[in-house]
């Protein structure tokens, strides 16, 4: 089966909770593009920096954990609460057209494209915008983010992603 075949995911009203939903792209079979890094997995945050300085050990980000699907030049990231589904052929078309983690209202429209091996979003209206996701020698995920003070998350993978695993992501815990 292609990616064509499997219908685009969307967030849920008022996000999807404490499990993540069912995968969305098991029954896939195409193999993924040439410079796709390969993110496919569960992954939680094991460190992070906000504007240079090491996050607190109580820092929200800390609870973080996304789940990664892949298949041809499609990527789905579940985490948050959301669910961002797109293809990463840089055009704004078949980008990420889904509603903010922030909220789970607003509407976000997302340019989403592989270059050099890093999967890169940005969000359309917001020039010099990027949010990345790559992998870095010892197959942890970094995921630079501008929001929160120029974020950047250390990821580990801690599973292939099945089923739907619990979503330990708290918004009400304290941010360092």
């Amino acid at each position: 089966m292609k990616a064509d075949d499997i219908p685009v995911a969307h967030t849920p009203p008022g996000g999807y909770g404490d499990t993540f939903p069912e995968p969305v792209l098991t029954s896939c079979t195409e193999p993924l593009v040439a410079g796709a890094p390969d993110l496919r997995g569960l992954w939680k945050a094991i460190s992070a920096l906000r504007g240079g300085e090491v996050v607190g050990a109580d820092d929200s980000i800390l609870t973080y954990m996304e789940r990664i699907e892949q298949c041809g030049d499609r990527i789905i990231d579940m985490g948050g609460g959301t669910v961002s589904d797109a293809r990463a052929d840089g055009t704004e078309e078949n980008g990420v057209h889904d509603v903010s983690v922030f909220d789970f209202i607003t509407p976000i429209h997302v340019v989403a494209s592989y270059e050099d091996g890093v999967f890169v979003l940005r969000p359309v209206g917001m020039p010099g915008i990027e949010v990345t996701r790559r992998l870095d020698a010892d197959g942890h995920m970094i995921w630079t983010r501008p929001d929160g003070g120029g974020m950047v998350v250390t990821l580990e993978r801690i599973g292939d992603g099945a089923g739907t695993p619990h979503n330990t992501f708290s918004r009400n815990a304290p941010a360092g």
